[in-house]
């Protein structure tokens, strides 16, 4: 198992290097997001991110990304579920998701696909939502009281 930590602020410049080199959504990210932020770490770097924004009892799941050196080693398993684990202790029940690329990892997982407009409104209003992710992102939601 990797070593994983919640992100400090310091953590910032390598969180967006590694959301922007994967191609994934940065640009809204700032130091403030990171209490609920895991980061795993090998040695000094970092290698790969999950987060949550939270927005009562629902959560947007976000920026999960593995350095291409760490994927299919179980690293992108390890953070959901630390991830999941963080939002249950932090009182959500829900959480939702975009993704062009990993419908099928977070399929495995229990994440059903949903229509976008289903999801919360307070969802629909972030940035991720409204201008980041395109229209035809994959929407998907799952149940934190649902075993996947």
């Amino acid at each position: 198992m990797t070593p994983l930590r919640l992100a400090t602020p310091g953590d910032l410049p390598a969180v967006l290097s590694l959301l922007e080199d994967a191609g994934l959504p940065y640009q809204d990210i700032t130091a403030k997001h990171l209490g609920d932020f895991l980061i795993a770490v090998g040695g000094r770097s970092v290698l790969g991110i999950v987060g949550l924004e939270r927005y009562g009892e629902n959560a947007l799941l976000r920026s999960l990304v593995v350095r291409p050196e760490s994927r299919f080693t179980g690293l992108g398993k390890q953070l959901v579920d630390a991830i999941e684990e963080h939002a249950r202790r932090a009182g959500v029940g829900t959480l939702f998701l975009l993704t062009t690329t990993a419908a099928e990892f977070f399929a495995r997982r229990g994440y059903k696909v949903i229509e976008r407009r289903e999801a919360p409104s307070e969802l629909q209003k972030t940035t991720e939502f409204s201008s980041l992710c395109p229209s035809q992102a994959v929407c998907m939601r799952r149940s934190l009281n649902q075993k996947p």
